[in-house]
């Protein structure tokens, strides 16, 4: 007679951490029943290495929380004063528009302007379809339909390195240019269909003073405010 083989008892999968996370996830007043438990729990202090109590750990990581946003804040300050700096100065620069009487100086007023207040190194800018009077002046020449087709198709201000951009030569030292900012001149919104009608070029030689990534608020600004000032010379 054949003797039964007994069932097999499968075997116990261990514990593991995240059981016990998730046990104590789930129960959230065992620490309360056990406050013994909670007390003798003792963790490594980043500081040094030695042990220090859960109460300690949770004081740590706090002043480090405390810290970092302490350091959030002293950034979001030091953003808002750069940003009031740079308006006055945007500012500042769009009364010096308004004051230039004679219609023949705006192209030299706006190039000086982001020279001396916007620390710029190098500025260039022309202006195409002008009136006869101001056809012949140097900002009126060199703008090829290669240039104002491109200038045409921007919607908002170009940042980047300098790529060999036709506009770029118009600078006094292209050669030494490392990144450029091109913002395209237009009645209007700058961001509207309407065709460019000049554009504006500013050269750095750092390679970072106009990176890709950097905000064109400021800069968009400074496109509208030249545009409304230059419509003058149509």
């Amino acid at each position: 007679m054949t003797t039964p083989t007994p069932p097999t008892t499968p075997p116990i999968a261990p514990i593991t951490e995240d059981d016990i996370a998730e046990f104590l996830i789930q129960t959230p007043g065992f620490f309360e029943r056990h406050a013994e438990v909670l007390a003798s729990v003792q963790l490594t202090s980043p500081h040094g290495g030695r042990a220090v109590s859960l109460q300690e750990r949770q004081a740590e990581l706090l002043r480090e929380k405390i810290k970092g946003l302490e350091l959030r804040i002293m950034d979001m300050v030091r953003h808002s004063s750069e940003n009031a700096a740079i308006a006055h100065k945007v500012h500042q620069w769009g009364l010096a528009l308004l004051q230039t009487a004679d219609a023949h100086d705006l192209p030299q007023a706006v190039v000086d302007g982001l020279c001396t207040l916007f620390d710029v190194p190098q500025v260039a800018l022309r202006v195409w379809d002008v009136a006869e009077s101001y056809a012949q002046a140097p900002f009126a020449q060199g703008a090829s339909a290669d240039v104002q087709a491109f200038a045409s198709s921007l919607t908002m201000p170009f940042c980047g390195p300098n790529l060999g951009f036709e506009a770029t030569a118009w600078l006094p030292d292209a050669a030494q240019v490392a990144s450029v900012a091109l913002l395209p001149l237009r009645a209007g919104a700058l961001e509207s269909a309407t065709p460019a009608l000049g554009l504006l070029v500013l050269g750095s030689p750092d390679a970072q003073r106009f990176q890709a990534t950097m905000g064109t608020e400021f800069l968009t600004r400074i496109a509208e405010l030249a545009s409304a000032a230059l419509l003058r010379l149509r």
